[in-house]
């Protein structure tokens, strides 16, 4: 079966982006992003592989789930096929009613059913969950793995990891990477 791995930057207390949705505060680090192009290069946007010197097949992932303020952004800049390299889904209720593009397939119904079908399928590479929050507390039971990226960074308020009820759930960290520029990497299996 096929993990699906919440993989994302946050801040020192757990915030993905600030009030208004925005992470350029979480961006500013060089070792984090030499480690990213290394281990994890699907992961960049299709438009910023020539400038990072990323090449060649996914590595982690094939697939890349997001909720549609994960999605926007990249909408509103130009980019309505940020990962063109990868199956790309974007949960959305409202706001987007039609695919802007062939390459990416909009989920309106429950993500669960989505993502339960694309883990059953064949094959060894994974699943990202790219983000956000609401779609993180709604595919909850169903995340094998996070990828923590975290930046010395306290922001006070924000978007957190997840939205959702009180459920307390075991992870177990398998491995920590730490960087000279503060930020650090890591990695925790479901218990």
């Amino acid at each position: 079966m096929r993990k699906l791995t919440y993989y994302i930057s946050q801040s020192i207390d757990g915030f993905i982006a600030a009030p208004d949705g925005g992470f350029e505060h979480l961006m500013p680090f060089v070792d984090v992003h030499k480690w990213i192009v290394a281990e994890y290069p699907e992961t960049l946007p299709a438009f910023i592989h020539e400038a990072m010197g990323v090449d060649g097949p996914p590595r982690v992932f094939d697939t890349v789930i997001m909720g549609r303020a994960t999605y926007e952004p990249g909408v509103e800049a130009g980019h309505v096929s940020p990962y063109p390299h990868l199956r790309q889904y974007v949960v959305t209720s409202s706001t987007i009613t039609e695919s802007l593009s062939p390459d990416v397939t909009l989920v309106a119904g429950d993500p669960l059913e989505t993502v339960r079908a694309l883990k059953a399928e064949d094959g060894d590479m994974g699943i990202w969950l790219a983000g956000g929050a609401t779609l993180a507390g709604a595919l909850y039971d169903e995340i094998d793995e996070l990828v923590l990226k975290t930046y010395p960074i306290i922001s006070r308020s924000g978007i957190p990891l997840f939205y959702g009820d009180f459920e307390p759930r075991r992870f177990t960290p398998k491995e920590t990477l730490r960087f000279d520029d503060g930020g650090s990497v890591t990695r925790y299996v479901r218990t």
